[in-house]
């Protein structure tokens, strides 16, 4: 028997809680990991709270990542004793996900955790610090260099904008932060932001061009947000965007994809092929400030999850969340 967190809806609604499962009850084909740790994302929240339709089918184990030991293989680059990580692949909406302590997966969704990285370590970068080192290799194909200008990121308190910030500083980028909780200044000047904007700027619907003011952005709110942005990018700039925390709708103009050559890039962590995943992770063992992680996530326990999801989804949590789901 093994804990993991389920949800299940039908007539009764839709609920949430921590089980005790059999590894017969998880997918009948696949490789058996042996889940060390989680994490809980923004949409694991949405999926455990009800309050997205990101669950695609129930019953349903969240956890769109973890890092873990393989059990049992019969694939011949996965080995039992293999440390092994996961992000994306529709798990925890379409497939069990990573918050039980066993997972059983498909053998190409698995990379190997690189050498010098605990599985610790891996969660408390997790999605989020994967998608944003996806969004500056992005940059960087799109030509935004540390001398082409300021770099804005929006959400800044979030996973994705903390583990950005932290990144593009340590490449030599000067990093403007946006955020709704200005209060969290010293934290986000800690992770390297030379610059903090209030997301009032950003949030309401503003002119189809703007002052050039950014060479680049790395946007995970969507919505008005995401149009402002393209809008103050410099000539020849580039935005990536990986989030729809403020909506899934774009109101902006084509103007400055016309008439400054912005490039907008959207980034897909969900499905990406596997050399990309394995060219991000290695990025992460050199380009993320070790100490960052210190300052940007923290474990929780199993039985912690569904409040911290209630508090997540009400805007309560700064940067990570690393779950021990060996621990209740």
């Amino acid at each position: 028997m093994f804990n993991g967190i389920l949800i299940e809806k039908d007539d009764a609604g839709h609920r949430a809680a921590v089980k005790q499962f059999e590894q017969a009850d998880l997918p009948q084909s696949g490789v058996l990991v042996k889940v060390d740790y989680s994490t809980l994302n923004y949409k694991d929240a949405l999926a455990i709270t009800g309050k997205g339709p990101i669950v695609r089918s129930f019953p349903m184990v969240p956890g769109i990542d973890f890092a873990g030991i393989v059990e049992q293989s019969d694939h011949a680059d996965i080995k039992p004793g293999q440390r092994v990580i996961l992000n994306g692949w529709g798990v925890g909406e379409q497939h069990w996900g990573g918050l039980a302590q066993f997972a059983r997966v498909k053998a190409d969704w698995l990379i190997h955790a690189p050498d010098l990285m605990s599985n610790h370590h891996a969660m408390a970068i997790g999605t989020a610090g994967y998608t944003a080192m996806l969004c500056v290799i992005a940059l960087e194909k799109a030509g935004v260099r540390p001398g082409s200008g300021d770099i804005l990121v929006t959400g800044a308190n979030g996973g994705v904008g903390s583990y950005a910030i932290s990144i593009l500083h340590k490449l030599g980028y000067r990093v403007v932060a946006a955020t709704g909780r200005t209060n969290e200044a010293e934290y986000l000047t800690k992770l390297g932001a030379a610059e903090i904007i209030d997301r009032e700027m950003l949030s309401a619907p503003g002119k189809p061009l703007q002052k050039e003011r950014w060479a680049g952005g790395i946007d995970s709110v969507g919505s008005h947000t995401l149009a402002n942005l393209c809008a103050g990018i410099k000539a020849d700039g580039a935005v990536a965007a990986c989030g729809m925390a403020q909506g899934l709708d774009f109101p902006g103009s084509v103007a400055p994809f016309i008439l400054r050559g912005v490039s907008l890039l959207g980034i897909n962590s969900v499905t990406r092929p596997r050399a990309e995943r394995i060219e991000a992770w290695d990025r992460l063992s050199t380009d993320l400030p070790a100490d960052a992680l210190r300052h940007i996530s923290r474990d929780i326990t199993l039985g912690q999850v569904l409040q911290t999801a209630q508090d997540l989804i009400s805007g309560h949590v700064r940067g990570r969340v690393v779950v021990d789901v060996n621990q209740e």
